[in-house]
């Protein structure tokens, strides 16, 4: 048996620049799907700099390169400085992020991360630092937020798109 799957991401003209096609091609609803998390996410109570910094975080976690790529994007044409994106890795101890954006930075690790044995991932306690910065609304959104990045890390680490920086440049086959 030979295995056709390639483990690069081919560029050049003719050569395929995903592992696999469009999964939209499929099943149309994923745009559907897609919109929804958007527009629940979009509703100004979280900023969008602190989703995109969420969602930064996650790809790196999850190890995508498609996931940084479109996220370290986003940052920068919401003119968010090269400091705190290259931080994003090390945001623990770098001077630059509110204390609302580590919360919300702990809370994507927790959600990600395997959690020690016998204890909870979302903690207690992190649960209410996080809610000392964010109302109810908030909470809910970026809660949301981070359910949007995973349902998209499926089709990152699976498909493996080709790594854009904007979401109107050709990703798929």
């Amino acid at each position: 048996m030979t295995n056709t799957n390639s483990t690069t991401t081919a560029t050049t003209p003719g050569t395929s620049i995903s592992r696999m096609p469009d999964p939209g091609a499929f099943v149309p609803e994923l745009s559907d799907i897609s919109a929804a998390l958007f527009r629940a996410t979009g509703n100004r109570s979280v900023p969008r700099a602190t989703m995109s910094l969420v969602h930064l975080r996650a790809g790196q976690i999850v190890g995508n390169t498609y996931l940084t790529i479109l996220n370290t994007g986003f940052l920068r044409k919401a003119g968010q400085s090269e400091e705190r994106i290259t931080a994003v890795s090390s945001w623990q101890d770098a001077p630059y992020f509110t204390a609302a954006e580590r919360a919300a930075l702990a809370l994507v690790e927790a959600t990600l991360q395997p959690a020690p044995h016998g204890r909870e991932r979302v903690s207690d306690e992190l649960y209410a630092e996080v809610a000392k910065h964010y109302d109810e609304k908030a909470l809910a959104t970026l809660t949301i937020a981070i359910g949007q990045i995973n349902f998209f890390i499926a089709l990152a680490v699976i498909g493996k798109p080709q790594p854009v920086g904007s979401l109107a440049d050709e990703q798929w086959d």
